[in-house]
């Protein structure tokens, strides 16, 4: 089984980052998310480069997200496509996320 660290990292106080490495792999992937009120973020992108490509790297990053949202009362906007998709295969992620699993989100205004 591949061993992953997984952390929370804030730039400021509306940007963070959730960072993946892999033992025995010089490179990390990353979800990066955006504060958009108290008790809501929005998941805007994920990326990992193609050493971690098949690690679980990313759904890592996405599984850790969803259980700090829960933890904190936090909800999600899906902005970013991987997180969607897992949205879909995770349905019972419901509770956490802005939108039912295949539904295109709206940023609030």
């Amino acid at each position: 089984m591949t061993e992953i660290t997984l952390t929370r990292e804030w730039r400021d106080d509306r940007h963070g980052r959730y960072v993946a490495r892999v033992a025995g792999i010089a490179a990390e992937a990353e979800l990066t998310f955006t504060r958009r009120g108290p008790a809501l973020l929005s998941a805007d992108h994920t990326g990992a480069p193609e050493a971690l490509h098949g690690t679980g790297a990313a759904a890592a990053l996405v599984e850790r997200l969803v259980a700090d949202a829960r933890a904190e009362g936090v909800k999600i906007i899906p902005l970013c496509p991987y997180v969607q998709l897992l949205y879909t295969r995770n349905p019972d992620w419901a509770d956490v996320f802005t939108t039912a699993p295949g539904e295109k989100p709206d940023l609030p205004h």
